[in-house]
């Protein structure tokens, strides 16, 4: 049984920076994490960088022929679980154009179910969420071109 946790996360100091994260478990053992900015000229929302993190993950287990394995995903978006079961409809919004190709990416995969969790218990996507945002943070500062446009309170 593989289980999946994921998170995105959209801060707004500087500019609109999207983040994501996913780990993978296979039995209880953890066989793969990966958390990154979302390189986007669009303004994106949570729900896309929710998305974002359910696509990436998805991808991962298909190119990694894990695709009939019995899948389920965790995550504390109560939006994403719930469209991706069916229970919600979803409507016209930055994240739209992602949830089809995710509906359509699902269909490579024999047995996935949605579990929507607590924030709590997804502490560990979330840090690494943030982690992804600190470290693009950490570059965005060191980088002298950044600088110029920094004012004190965006690039300490």
């Amino acid at each position: 049984m593989i289980t999946i946790y994921i998170d995105g996360l959209v801060n707004t100091n500087p500019g609109r920076i999207a983040t994501y994260s996913f780990i993978i478990y296979k039995n209880g053992n953890k066989i793969f994490e990966k958390y990154d900015v979302i390189e986007k000229e669009i303004l994106v929302s949570n729900n896309y960088a929710e998305y974002y993190a359910l696509y990436s993950s998805l991808k991962f287990l298909l190119e990694n022929n894990m695709n009939n394995e019995e899948i389920i995903i965790k995550s504390d978006s109560q939006l994403l679980v719930n469209q991706m079961k069916g229970l919600w409809k979803a409507h016209k919004g930055s994240y739209y154009l992602l949830y089809l190709k995710t509906k359509e990416l699902l269909k490579e995969f024999s047995n996935v179910k949605f579990i929507w969790i607590s924030k709590e218990e997804n502490k560990e996507a979330d840090r690494l969420s943030k982690k992804a945002y600190e470290e693009y943070l950490k570059s965005f500062s060191t980088n002298p071109k950044n600088r110029e446009n920094c004012s004190k309170n965006t690039c300490n």
